[in-house]
């Protein structure tokens, strides 16, 4: 599993503590330095199931500058998945992607749902 943060979000922090305190092993992947690609966003979007609008950081710096709260509607998700690839900052963090599911911002029941027996 690839663990996508940023190290200095502390929701991020708080989801790897999760993760270290039961063993799931996973690959840091700072999203600040790596972002993502348009394909990595098209095929994790895939295995979501989520709106293409979740993989947004409505509270981030950028979000906000941008005015994409308003611009976001009427924007394909062509468009979106460029602006997503464009900036790590842009997109939703803590992100964990496997095989089979992908799991955007920290839920802790959703994250137990997928990942304890």
């Amino acid at each position: 599993m690839t663990f996508l943060c940023y190290p200095k979000c502390s929701t991020c922090r708080k989801a790897q503590a999760w993760l270290d305190s039961r063993s799931i092993a996973y690959e840091l992947r700072d999203i600040k330095e790596h972002n993502p690609t348009i394909q990595e966003l098209t095929e994790w979007h895939r295995r979501s199931g989520l709106p293409l609008r979740r993989f947004f950081n409505t509270s981030g710096l950028q979000y906000r500058a941008l005015g994409l709260k308003d611009r976001l509607p009427s924007m394909g998700e062509d468009e979106q998945l460029a602006l997503l690839s464009s900036d790590g900052m842009l997109v939703k963090r803590p992100m964990l992607i496997a095989e089979d599911f992908v799991l955007v911002g920290f839920k802790e029941a959703d994250w137990a749902a997928k990942l304890e027996p």
